[in-house]
């Protein structure tokens, strides 16, 4: 019995060599130990060819391949947990939003309070993106609690960004700068740091601009493709009264007849709809 059944698994192994010879690339065939296996395309092998070399390969089957999630990833418990406390078809008063903003921030640093507000594009004419763009600016109260670096564009800081260093979050040009800085456009333009009189950045006073801008002035446009504006209002330690003065300022400023809906979050917190 013994020599039968040895007689058939070298019978076996024969039917492999003649199969492998037949096909350019082989599963398993060829391959150093540890290297990867593959098939040439529209090959087929038999049934026992390929037990064969499953068992060369280890003896286990192929695993199903792992399924990726489909769909939005699934949120954080803590996220959950914050989300239970908004009410999705309310819209809140201004003092129990920043209320309600303070008590769902769960991030274990100082968060960030945003505003985030839709416009209504009737109300924007030319100005609706992508036609256009709605800017503008505002002072903010008790500024954004983060710290703004604002400078002045001369030789110095021309030379750094031409270096590569930019230690600026603003940079504010006087006129007669601009034609040396249009050497630097590619660097500072993609990131948005490139002086532009829509944003007030150039001026003759540039002092004074720069005065302006580091105690809490900031500019506001519409997305490229969109009539949405983001805004810092401030950080979740501010008391609730600056959080509401620094928001109706920027309400102000924007224009409450052209805002369709308004919404307010903590970073990594839920959104609040807040009434108008």
């Amino acid at each position: 019995m013994g020599d039968v059944e040895l007689e058939k698994k070298q019978r076996k192994k024969a039917d492999v060599r003649r199969e492998t010879k037949k096909l350019k690339k082989v599963e398993g065939v060829g391959l150093h130990g540890g290297e990867r296996t593959a098939v040439v395309e529209g090959t087929e092998l038999k049934a026992e060819v390929r037990e064969i070399l499953e068992e060369v390969e280890g003896g286990k089957k192929a695993k199903a391949a792992k399924k990726k999630h489909v769909g939005p990833k699934p949120r954080s418990k803590r996220y959950q947990e914050a989300a239970k406390l908004v009410d999705k078809t309310k819209t809140y008063p201004l003092p129990e939003a920043v209320g309600l903003v303070k008590k769902t921030s769960y991030t274990k640093f100082d968060g960030t309070v945003e505003l985030h507000l839709n416009l209504n594009p009737n109300t924007l004419g030319d100005k609706n993106p992508p036609a256009g763009g709605f800017r503008g600016s505002v002072s903010l109260p008790h500024g954004t609690g983060k710290q703004v670096r604002v400078v002045v564009a001369d030789d110095a800081i021309l030379k750094d960004i031409e270096g590569g260093k930019i230690n600026f979050d603003i940079l504010v040009s006087h006129p007669s700068m601009m034609p040396k800085l249009a050497k630097v456009a590619r660097i500072l333009g993609p990131k948005g740091l490139m002086p532009n009189p829509k944003t007030g950045t150039i001026t003759e006073d540039v002092e004074k601009r720069v005065k302006e801008l580091s105690h809490g002035q900031v500019n506001f446009k519409t997305e490229p493709e969109n009539p949405i504006i983001h805004l810092m209002v401030g950080k979740v330690s501010f008391d609730d009264k600056k959080l509401i003065d620094n928001t109706n300022a920027i309400l102000d400023a924007v224009g409450r007849n052209k805002i369709a809906k308004a919404t307010m979050t903590a970073t990594m917190g839920p959104g609040i709809r807040m009434q108008l």
